[in-house]
């Protein structure tokens, strides 16, 4: 007998009764869990004979269905089940769910009996070549899209027609996508890219190509296309990383070039990802003029424990031609070690250690504020810490290089022990009404220092040792604080210097006295004493007009005794004599060639006078407005002081020396300083131990004068910006951190030269304008003054243009220093950076256009010109 299958079809506002029939029809072999379609596809068996019943019985049994979860299906227009061949199709906005798994199509159609599921879209019914509501799968966040696709949810398997994917900020998609499993695919005719324009303005064509996700992409043949249009020549095979992180392979080569190298592959080399805690990298660049450098760096780190890396770069670059008359060869070297480790949670250690010859930075960098620096620093630090007693120690080691004439300057090692401020009288219960005993404290700072010193000369051992004890007490008296002080220092040396007469020097030919060094042990005692009184006085306004509710003004006002023994004194020790070529007996300090100095010549009894303002204003509070809450803002801050010594011979006034600040919402920050003389002069201009005053009705004369001003001006950033630059904002960082030590010649260590940061598109325009002006005389009738103004100013030309130009400019010796214009075009998925610096030492032009996505970083295109080459 010929059995007929059932078709049932069901629309949505009635689907819950259908259900409701079939439960009742079907009794236990059929089972509809709710409204929205939940189906057990275990329960759904064949009603068309009892036979045929009990053989689906016994088969269901037996079998059970590949599907081990439950199925819910929805859709817009209909749901149609097959019972006997145990398959569902959905018709119009079908949407289906299976755990992590999301389908959504035009048409889907489930096979219970083999875990197929096969999805396409619809005609449209105006235009028929057109389809509507395509296949678009949703698997662990993966989101995949065809024209029509096929499924398999026991094994994860299927393949889809007309396919791509987005993930990661990547997209790839191919003429058809097998999924083999939940990780790897074979794309055939695939096209991957970071863009995610609908039409992709670059990619990378293949005919075959495998995927495995959030791990790599592989492909033979593979064509680079802009705009659909390839480049002449593929790429044999191609492996692109689609996930950041640590793996091992190689690192493909950039291309570009150098006005003064001539082109070159740049980085090529291998990555080891050794282990979870190491990492290594070697690359090389290659000139086509005969140079070349060779980069290592080996990196360790242990999460929560310690972090470092240890480098080091060769070069050997050529400048010209092998048959110009001015070529040269330069070979330059680098050595780096960066630790960072906290041993305890009360001690650490750090170190940075940079060892270079002297036209490394110049050579291979082309960071301005590298080729500019002068002296490199290497520091290495174990510092400890015990809490409960207040006491610290710490071991440092720090060396110089000045790398214009190759001076080295080490300090190996300096120690230091030092403890906080105690209180040896204290009670247990601290309170206000502590006895005046119980505020006197104690500190103490000691440290070993041993220096080491090589120029020309050779090489220069100097050692120490320095005690200081800082008693002092805080003592209050109406509205008054009163502060005694005493210092004790105590300096331990093994050399001392004495005064000789003859040649300094093997090659002087005359004879003159001088410092010579002497083997001897010797300990210098010093120690000063003062007290100090200050209050505070209060002027308060209440205007209560132009936003302003009220103003303080607060005064500080301060008087000070120190007192100095003049160490200079025989009995002292510290100063030896001589008697030069006139006959006059003369002073020198035994002490002033060692580590810590020396004392100083002089007794010092100094009355000290210091009177600070501070001005402030608090806001008044907007009646209409809910939220509004008063400010307080501070508006200038001017001190003035001056000293008078007792003991001093003449000139017992000291310059009279006022300083101020403002900051205006933190648009305008002024700074300024002076120093004002008491004293006459002659015609000369030589000091006079006379009061201006009594001769020239004048109070002081200016001996001394800065000033500076910086004004910042932006406009309202961009609530959101586009796409691109959030893109950039957010990859490039990490690009940059992750490939720092071995990019190319242009961004080699210390960053790219056209920007440290990419370029911010979301504001509009910037202004940053600083002006400093200097003026010292030595007398009233010689000034020397230096005056300098520097600015910064970028702006959006377009949504996708920014210029950014800076300059400096030297009213002294009218010229303008370090001008530099970059000119930064956004290409949505490229970025294209031009620097210029006109003129100057370091001139010349670079232009580099890259990909923004980090997985692409190589994939760019430069050309520099003599670009921070110092040559003219």
């Amino acid at each position: 007998m010929r059995k007929f299958p059932v078709h049932i079809y069901i629309n949505k506002k009635i689907l819950r009764s259908f259900y409701i029939f079939i439960l009742f029809s079907l009794f236990f072999f059929v089972s509809v869990t709710d409204a929205r379609g939940a189906i057990n596809p275990d329960s759904v068996s064949t009603k068309s004979s009892i036979a045929d019943t009990a053989l689906a019985h016994r088969d269901t049994l037996q079998k059970k269905s590949d599907i081990d979860s439950v199925i819910y299906a929805d859709g817009r227009d209909s749901l149609v089940f097959f019972i006997t061949q145990k398959r569902l199709k959905v018709y119009g906005g079908g949407d289906l769910r299976y755990k992590a798994t999301r389908l959504k199509s035009g048409k889907i159609d489930v096979d219970f009996g083999t875990s197929n599921v096969l999805a396409e879209g619809k005609p449209n019914d105006t235009v028929q070549t057109r389809i509507d509501e395509t296949p678009v799968m949703i698997d662990k966040g993966e989101e995949y899209k065809g024209t029509r696709m096929t499924y398999n949810f026991k094994s994860t398997r299927g393949y889809i027609t007309f396919a791509s994917t987005k993930s990661d900020a990547t997209a790839y998609s191919g003429a058809r996508i097998n999924k083999v499993d939940s990780r790897t695919f074979f794309v055939q005719n695939g096209f991957y890219t970071t863009c995610d324009a609908p039409h992709p303005h670059f990619g990378f064509y293949g005919r075959e190509m495998k995927v495995v996700q959030k791990e790599q992409l592989v492909g033979k043949w593979i064509w680079l296309t802009f705009e659909n249009v390839p480049f002449p020549i593929p790429a044999p095979f191609a492996v692109i990383a689609l996930q950041s992180g640590r793996r091992s392979g190689i690192i493909v080569p950039a291309y570009g070039e150098r006005g003064d190298y001539g082109k070159y592959f740049s980085h090529l080399g291998y990555y080891w990802a050794i282990s979870d805690y190491t990492d290594w990298v070697a690359t090389t660049d290659l000139y086509t003029r005969g140079g070349y450098t060779l980069d290592s760096r080996f990196n360790y780190a242990k999460r929560y424990d310690f972090t470092g890396s240890l480098s080091g770069s060769y070069s050997s670059l050529p400048y010209g031609l092998t048959t110009d008359p001015d070529y040269s060869k330069a070979t330059n070297w680098r050595i780096s070690w960066d630790h960072s480790q906290t041993l305890t949670p009360t001690s650490r250690f750090d170190a940075r250690l940079q060892f270079m010859s002297s036209d490394y930075l110049r050579q291979i960098s082309t960071n301005y504020t590298a080729i500019t620096q002068n002296q490199i620093t290497s520091n290495a630090a174990y510092s400890k810490t015990w809490e409960e007693s207040g006491t610290s120690m710490s071991i440092n080691y720090s060396r110089t290089q000045d790398l214009n004439n190759g001076n080295i300057a080490e300090v190996l090692p300096d120690l230091r022990f030092m403890k906080s401020q105690f209180y040896p009288f204290k009670g247990s219960n601290a309170s206000a009404n502590d006895k005046w005993y119980e505020s006197f404290g104690i500190s103490y700072d000691g440290e070993f220092r041993n220096d080491r010193n090589s120029d020309t000369t050779g090489l220069k051992i100097h050692g120490g040792i320095r005690h200081q004890l800082s008693p002092s007490i805080s003592l209050k008296t109406g509205h008054f604080n009163i502060s005694p002080s005493f210092s004790y220092t105590e300096l331990w040396y093994n050399k001392q210097s004495e005064m000789v007469y003859g040649q300094q020097y093997d090659t002087s030919k005359t004879k003159s006295w001088y410092l010579n060094e002497i083997n001897k042990i010797g300990m210098v005692r010093t120690f000063s004493t003062g007290v100090s009184v200050n209050t505070r006085i209060y002027g308060i306004a209440q205007p209560q007009m132009l936003g302003i509710a009220a103003i303080r003004h607060t005064i500080t006002p301060s008087v000070s005794y120190s007192y100095t023994p003049d160490f200079s004194k025989s009995g002292w020790g510290y100063f030896g004599t001589y008697t030069d070529s006139l006959g006059n007996v003369k002073k020198y300090n035994k002490y002033s060639q060692q580590i810590f100095g020396g004392p100083g010549e002089g007794e010092t009894q100094a009355l000290g006078f210091r009177l600070g303002n501070l001005f402030e204003i608090k806001t008044m509070v907007d009646p209409t407005d809910t939220t509004s809450k008063e400010k307080k803002i501070q508006l200038m801050n001017l001190d003035a002081s001056i000293n008078y010594n007792f003991a001093a011979s003449h000139f017992r006034f000291s310059d009279l020396s006022i300083s101020g600040s403002t900051n205006a919402a933190g648009i305008f920050t002024f700074r300024g300083d002076a120093q004002y003389s008491l004293y006459d002069y002659d015609e000369k201009g030589n000091p006079i131990d006379r009061m201006l005053w009594t001769n020239r009705k004048q109070i002081a004369w200016l001996r001394s004068l800065g000033l500076s001003c910086d004004l910042n001006l932006s406009g309202d950033r961009k609530e959101t910006g586009s796409r691109d630059n959030q893109q950039n904002q957010s990859q490039t960082p990490a690009a940059v951190q992750n490939m720092q030590s071995y990019v190319s010649p242009e961004n080699r260590i210390y960053g790219a030269y056209y920007a440290d940061q990419p370029a911010d598109f979301s504001i509009p325009w910037q202004l940053s304008l600083s002006y400093s002006y200097r003026m010292s005389r030595a007398n009233p009738y010689s000034t020397e003054y230096s005056p300098a103004m520097s600015g910064t100013f970028s702006f959006n030309l377009t949504q996708a243009w920014k210029i950014m130009t800076s300059t400096s400019y030297s009213f002294k010796d009218k010229q303008l220093l370090g001008t530099s214009i970059v000119v930064t075009r956004d290409l949505h998925c490229w970025e294209m950076n031009f620097r210029w610096n006109p003129f100057g030492y370091y001139h010349g032009y670079s232009l580099e256009i890259r990909v923004k996505a980090p997985q692409l970083q190589d994939l760019k295109l430069t050309k520099t010109d003599n670009f921070f080459s110092g040559r003219r």
